[in-house]
């Protein structure tokens, strides 16, 4: 397996899933995409364009202009609500925070494909026990949203 490491040592999708467990969070999922990373990450890593398709409740997610891996975003869901998120976009990896909520997405190159994480967690602690009863329904909305960025690829492994 092909990684990118990082100071820490961690590839992303690691990265991803220490950050899971520090938050406790209601949402993780990895699996093996049957794409290219370079495919995988374009689907991911275009936000505006595709976290609408891959999110059911965000409804659209526009990025303020900018060149550099931090930018802004508001998110809007489907039923006029909005937030504004601070995102952290790099090869491989994606963290959106805004006040209530957190989300991330990770990829890293596994054989002719690509192993994909997605994290999704609230930032209110007092909020640990919900949590908890959710994560079964959120590992399998983290596996549709990973289903969803393999059927958006263009490529997949031959």
């Amino acid at each position: 397996m092909t990684t990118e490491k990082t100071m820490t040592g961690l590839d992303p999708v690691r990265r991803l899933r220490v950050m899971a467990a520090g938050l406790n969070a209601v949402m993780y999922a990895e699996a093996y995409v049957e794409a290219p990373f370079a495919e995988v990450w374009a689907v991911a890593s275009d936000l505006q364009g595709e976290l609408p398709h891959l999110i059911p409740t965000v409804r659209a997610f526009h990025v303020s202009p900018g060149a550099g891996d931090r930018k802004h975003a508001w998110a809007y869901g489907p039923l006029g609500h909005r937030a504004w998120f601070d995102v952290l976009l790099q090869p491989g990896w994606c963290l959106m925070q805004s006040r209530y909520v957190v989300g991330g997405m990770a990829g890293v190159p596994e054989g002719c494909g690509t192993r994909f994480a997605v994290l999704g967690g609230l930032r209110q602690s007092g909020l640990a026990p919900a949590q908890g009863l959710l994560r079964p329904l959120g590992r399998l909305r983290g596996l549709r949203m990973i289903d969803r960025v393999g059927r958006r690829t263009s490529l997949r492994c031959r």
